[in-house]
């Protein structure tokens, strides 16, 4: 968990990130605590007006927390597929979200009915099957709330048929989040 005094640094720092772009941030890191040189993985979620305007992360913990938050904050401004690059005007009407995920556990299941009872509505769910992967962070369920849906959604996010999610040879995986914006 991190503290408020940290939250604050990455929130300060994905929005400095973002808005200096193509300029790079470095903090220094002698003044950083041990938890923000954790590696985690993390995503970053942009919205304006209740909208998303841009959502990237990692879902492993491939770099430090500090460094995965600018790195994805300037991913989901600039580089996420389904939308054009922020604009300047834009980048004055975020509101920024970090997501900070624990590390993926792999859920057993017997089949499609059992997997549903499984699924806990506070995680975030991977679904892997070959090459093929997708994940969803907790916030979806607001969107999704019936579990049948909620796969159905992430097999189609995962370039899966819809009912791929009850095939007993697909990889499931729980993670939760600390979640903080502004």
């Amino acid at each position: 968990m991190t503290t408020k005094t940290e939250q604050e640094f990455l929130l300060k720092s994905a929005r400095a990130a973002i808005l200096n772009y193509p300029k790079i941030i470095t903090p220094d890191l002698n003044k950083l605590s041990n938890t923000l040189k954790e590696k985690k993985g993390v995503f970053v979620t942009l919205t304006i007006n209740d909208h998303l305007r841009g959502c990237i992360g990692s879902i492993l913990p491939v770099m430090p927390l500090y460094e995965a938050v600018i790195q994805n904050a300037v991913n989901a401004a600039y580089s996420d597929p389904r939308f054009p690059p922020l604009t300047k005007q834009e980048a004055s009407e975020l509101t920024i979200e970090v997501s900070i995920l624990t590390d993926p556990v792999r859920l057993a299941y017997i089949d499609a009915p059992h997997l549903l009872k499984k699924l806990n509505d506070g995680e975030g769910i991977i679904i892997k099957k070959e090459m093929l992967t997708a994940t969803f962070l907790p916030q979806v369920w607001e969107q999704l709330p019936d579990k049948e849906q909620f796969l159905m959604n992430l097999c189609l996010k995962a370039h899966l048929s819809v009912g791929a999610w009850k095939d007993n040879n697909m990889e499931v995986y729980a993670y939760k989040v600390e979640k903080f914006g502004n």
